[in-house]
């Protein structure tokens, strides 16, 4: 049935949620397959009972342990099917119920931190996508942390604020939809010599920003005025990266003539500094700023009511911030970030809701504030509505997604999952907050320690008042976190490497309910991994971080299931546990395959009663999760890349995260946050386009990787021979077959090791050391006895 989200009044429909009809089928089939997984359990128990060797026990141990990990994590993956719904808005009705002058305001959140990981143009087209939303401009603010400290990045934004001067009223002259410039000149746009006129503006304005990254520093010839020049002489000798000053800039003035000049030119001289405003600004990159060690730096690129778009229309608040650092205050990466973010928001603009994004995340759809509104909006949930999330979308996946970047669970399939409930988790970008939801909980208001970071606080001076810009810098110092409860109790929380999972999970169990909205037209798109050692490396550290919440106070089995109740504390713990996949994905990989060489049985023979066990809960898992994954808008060979990937990453960032998050308990290994490189490569990108995994860098990742590959084709091949030489075809069955199963997934691998010629084959140093430790393995095992 469909149940109104709107009270039941003359008022327009705003937004609606159903239920899936698959409810049903999806509780009677998690029925029956758990008790199938526990008979499987009670056999490895009693084989394991009737044991008469240590080894025939230790084998039914690991086996018994292994599929007990197996079933617990199948057991979380169901808590999303027990009630998953589907929701619809209808943002033509919002101007029915309120009017646009009683929009509320907006604060946007956009976080980097390495020019050289992240591009600073990719940056640039996320906050114009954003600036050019289909919303007031005086109730729309944008901040942009660089906690790199990196004057590149202010460069970037410096030209991005004289070219946003054309491109936002060009999209609203043009009725864009396509609002992020890279993505609009790469499509079929419309052919005129208007818009022929902005990509030329739009390509000068890449260039310089390009050049500038690529030498490595802001110089005199690319700095056009007085006020640039005082904002980049914040940046002195002993700014770094990991100690600096604040830094805060706003700087956002009309210079149409002066562009187009300067793109006529194909140069900048010092008569283009107009003012000292624009002098300092560039200043603040001193001979001594690192992005290792550097001052806080805050940059106001535009303000509301002072500067406009060639037009006269205002333009939306930019504002560039890189909070102080020094290496002698934790900085909590992301989170910190974000914290900083959110005091510095709320002391110049404080807007009621606030919009987080990864710096490559572009909007894709200017109507998606007034999607948010539908909900925020209508005031019989807007009291527990903590958090709009949508999904990420990502543009460039190849045709099979072969790293399964795509994420359909993660992004599409949960999310729907826990909106039948109290709604999905925070994923970290394309997220829309109401800023109430990081002081406590709905009934238990925590209040900050200034009365000027309070969510109702009114700003009544302007954003470059200086009042309002000493207390800026003052709540984005290193130090005014101390002996706070900013990460614990308010704000963004601290903890994990994954901030956004652990900061939606402990809102969630505050009493804090959120919605899945997921529009035809994707809210957001953003750029994928193109290598499989980013791949790796990113999903080992969301490994590292999600076992630090599992093993926490705040467990989701044990505080998420009291807080939430059972189903949501599972559907959290699943996501938490993510790692352990590797203890039965590694011991399957090796442990029958060394068995199959010798000979030995350790599953039902195929005329055995148990085999049709195994069978069904292999079938059934299988089935079950290939029709979820289609029904949800994908394909067989989506989903074929999606299940070799969990294989592959069970014997790699898995196990690899679990290690070290192990070695880290133990205090004798320690972590960061490595980014993932957003910096596409042109050889990499022909290979990814078409479908060839890139192995090109030696990676410790890859040698159990290799080596699994390599134990699994002699085992499978080695079987098959023995089979025919009179082995016991009927009792080796089983490990044939997975054998077998997993040299087809192990395909590319074989490729890279082998037949590739290219520069991402798999390194010939790796393929030596996986040799090795294959013979050795097959070296152990047949010294072991096995009677």
């Amino acid at each position: 049935m469909e149940a109104p989200a709107a009270a039941a009044t003359a008022k327009p429909l705003l937004h609606t949620l159903t239920f899936s009809r698959a409810t049903v089928a999806n509780r009677v089939f998690a029925a029956i397959y758990t008790c199938a997984v526990l008979a499987l359990l009670y056999h490895h128990a009693l084989t394991a009972l009737s044991s008469t060797t240590f080894l025939s026990f230790s084998l039914s141990l690991a086996f018994l342990f292994a599929d007990f990990v197996f079933g617990f994590m199948w057991s979380t993956t169901q808590s999303f099917l027990m009630r998953p719904a589907h929701r619809r808005v209808f943002p033509e009705n919002l101007r029915k119920v309120m009017r646009e002058e009683d929009f509320p305001a907006m604060d946007v959140f956009i976080c980097t931190a390495d020019p050289h990981k992240e591009p600073p143009v990719s940056v640039v087209n996320t906050a114009l996508s954003v600036m050019a939303y289909d919303y007031p401009a005086e109730k729309l603010s944008v901040y942009v942390s660089d906690d790199g400290g990196s004057d590149l990045t202010l460069f970037a934004f410096v030209e991005a604020a004289k070219f946003g001067i054309h491109w936002l009223p060009f999209c609203r002259r043009n009725k864009v939809v396509e609002r992020c410039p890279e993505a609009y000149f790469g499509s079929n746009y419309p052919q005129s010599n208007e818009s022929k006129q902005m990509k030329v503006m739009y390509e000068s304005m890449k260039e310089r920003v390009e050049n500038v990254v690529d030498s490595g520093k802001v110089t005199d010839d690319y700095i056009t005025n007085e006020r640039e020049r005082q904002a980049f002489n914040k940046w002195t000798r002993g700014f770094t990266r990991h100690d600096h000053p604040t830094v805060i800039q706003v700087m956002y003035e009309s210079m149409k003539e002066q562009v187009e000049n300067v793109v006529d030119s194909g140069k900048v001289t010092d008569d283009c500094i107009t003012n000292e405003r624009e002098r300092q600004a560039f200043n603040k990159w001193t001979r001594g700023f690192t992005r290792h060690d550097h001052p806080t730096v805050i940059q106001v690129l535009s303000e509301v009511g002072k500067d406009k778009d060639i037009t006269g229309e205002s333009m939306p608040n930019l504002i560039y911030v890189s909070r102080q650092k020094s290496r002698n205050s934790p900085h909590h990466f992301k989170g910190g970030a974000l914290n900083a973010l959110l005091r510095v928001s709320a002391v110049m603009t404080n807007a009621p809701i606030i919009l987080t994004l990864d710096c490559d995340m572009h909007s894709n759809d200017p109507q998606t504030p007034h999607r948010v509104l539908c909900y925020f909006s209508d005031a019989t949930i807007r009291s527990k509505v903590g958090y709009i999330q949508f999904p990420q979308r990502f543009h460039g996946l190849n045709k099979n997604d072969i790293y399964a970047s795509e994420f359909k669970r993660l992004f599409l399939i949960h999310p729907m999952g826990m909106d039948g409930l109290a709604g999905p988790s925070y994923v970290g970008t394309g997220c829309f907050f109401s800023r109430r939801v990081f002081f406590g909980g709905p009934s238990s208001f925590v209040s900050p320690e200034l009365p000027e970071l309070r969510p109702d606080h009114v700003v009544k001076e302007p954003i470059q008042a200086q009042s309002i810009l000493a207390m800026a810098h003052h709540v984005a110092d290193c130090k005014y976190e101390d002996q706070s409860n900013w990460g614990s109790k308010v704000g963004f929380k601290y903890g994990s490497l994954v901030e956004d999972y652990y900061t939606g999970y402990r809102l969630q169990c505050e009493g804090w309910q959120s919605v899945f909205c997921h529009p035809n037209r994707p809210a957001f798109l953003g750029d994928v991994p193109i290598t499989l050692n980013d791949v790796l490396n990113q999903n080992k550290r969301w490994s590292v971080g999600l076992l630090e919440v599992a093993f926490s106070k705040y467990s989701p089995v044990t505080f998420g299931v009291w807080a939430m109740g059972p189903i949501m504390g599972h559907c959290y713990a699943h996501y938490a546990f993510w790692p352990i996949w590797s203890i039965p994905l590694t011991i399957y990989a090796f442990l029958p395959q060394l068995a199959l060489l010798h000979g030995v049985s350790i599953f039902p023979k195929v005329s055995d009663t148990w085999f049709f066990l195994y069978a069904f809960l292999f079938l059934g898992a299988y089935a079950q999760d290939c029709l979820v994954f289609i029904l949800c808008e994908g394909t067989f060979q989506r989903w074929w890349s999606d299940q070799r990937m969990w294989m592959l990453r069970g014997v790699t960032s898995y196990l690899f995260g679990s290690i070290e998050f192990l070695t880290k308990c133990l205090g004798i290994a320690a972590h960061g946050f490595n980014l993932t490189s957003k910096v596409l490569d042109g050889e990499q990108s022909k290979r990814y386009d078409q479908g060839t995994f890139e192995f090109g860098v030696e990676s410790p990742m890859f040698v159990p990787l290799s080596t699994a590959a390599i134990v699994n084709l002699i085992a499978f091949f080695g079987g098959l021979v023995g089979v025919y030489r009179g082995g016991d075809f009927d009792g080796l069955f089983v490990q044939i077959f997975v054998a077998g199963f997993v040299v087809v997934n192990c395909w590319p691998i074989y490729e890279a090791m082998v037949l590739r010629t290219d520069k991402g084959r798999m390194p010939t140093k790796t393929t030596l050391i996986s040799t090795f430790l294959a013979w050795a393995l097959y070296t152990a095992a047949s010294h072991t006895p096995h009677k």
